[in-house]
């Protein structure tokens, strides 16, 4: 027996779903990585005192105390809830709509454009949580949070403050999630055709739940690497007052931009990434939705190419 849907797929229901699964997973799981965001964001913005991930521990420890460690917490909730409602939601919509307008493109070229479009809209809305929060974390005397943040930062910055990093932010986010989302689509694909070569309707909500942690991890590793540099660049900018993008990039270093708090950063986004995807793709099927990825190829046709003559 067939379990009864909520909505049907691409109708607004099942689109407002997908914004509260993104904001859901995404809200929740940067929540959860909160002592290891405040660890990171110091290792970029004072790589002197904090050098590693163990000194800087016990130098935030000894100097914070166990309280150190959730300083941001709010506008890692809020701010990456917000973006993940944007990101993921727009996303499907968008990757319906290019589908449909674009027709004989190639499947990575809709990927692309769907996940870029998404993702403008998604950081204009983090942009303002992400300058508060880094200040937060890095600079303990600036507030204490949110609430007593958003009104000093604009006293001192004007409105201007929230969003001087937006750019960098999309120079970070931006091939991030074009990256994240391509692999994730094709990994999806290359599993099923692959490893189960089953379809996807023919699986176990187990295996489908499965098949998006692998591809998950896979898309966050990846899409890590490649905005290392511009994380660089927003926590350095959205800590000093005075930085441009030029002196950042100068101060930093060419080497340093792509490597530093890179180990850190890996062992943030994979996890955080498969649990989003995880925790979205749960939510839909709570829903009576189908798991996230679109199969571009027919399996019976691969599983016939791969049986010996």
């Amino acid at each position: 027996m067939k379990e009864a849907k909520f909505c049907d797929e691409f109708s607004p229901k099942y689109y407002a779903i997908c914004a509260l699964g993104g904001l859901l997973s995404a809200g929740a799981t940067h929540l959860a990585i909160t002592p290891l965001d405040v660890l990171k964001v110091n290792m970029q913005v004072n790589p002197v005192k904090y050098s590693s991930i163990s000194t800087s521990f016990t130098t935030l420890l000894r100097e914070g105390g166990l309280s150190a460690f959730r300083r941001g917490w709010a506008g890692k909730f809020y701010g990456y809830g917000v973006q993940g409602a944007c990101r993921f939601g727009l996303y499907e919509y968008l990757n319906k709509f290019y589908s449909n307008s674009l027709k004989d493109q190639n499947k990575s070229l809709i990927f692309f454009l769907s996940s870029a479009s998404a993702e403008v809209i998604a950081n204009v809305a983090l942009c303002p949580f992400e300058a508060v929060k880094v200040r937060v974390q890095a600079q303990p005397r600036f507030a204490k949070g949110l609430v007593d943040g958003f009104p000093k930062l604009y006293a001192s910055e004007g409105l201007r403050g929230f969003y001087k990093g937006l750019i960098p932010l999309w120079g970070r986010n931006l091939p991030f999630s074009m990256i994240m989302f391509s692999t994730f689509e094709h990994s999806v694909d290359f599993l099923y055709r692959n490893a189960i070569q089953r379809k996807k309707e023919d699986c176990s909500i187990t295996q489908q739940l499965g098949v998006t942690c692998l591809a998950g991890y896979a898309a966050g590793s990846t899409g890590s690497i490649i905005s290392n540099p511009a994380d660089n660049i927003v926590a350095s900018l959205n800590n000093n007052k005075t930085s441009s993008l030029k002196m950042v990039v100068k101060k930093i270093g060419l080497r340093d931009l792509f490597t530093r708090s890179l180990p850190i950063r890996i062992m943030l986004v994979g996890p955080v990434v498969t649990l989003q995807w995880l925790l979205y793709d749960t939510i839909k099927v709570l829903s009576g939705l189908p798991t996230s990825g679109h199969i571009t190829t027919e399996v019976e046709d691969t599983r016939a190419k791969i049986q010996p003559a």
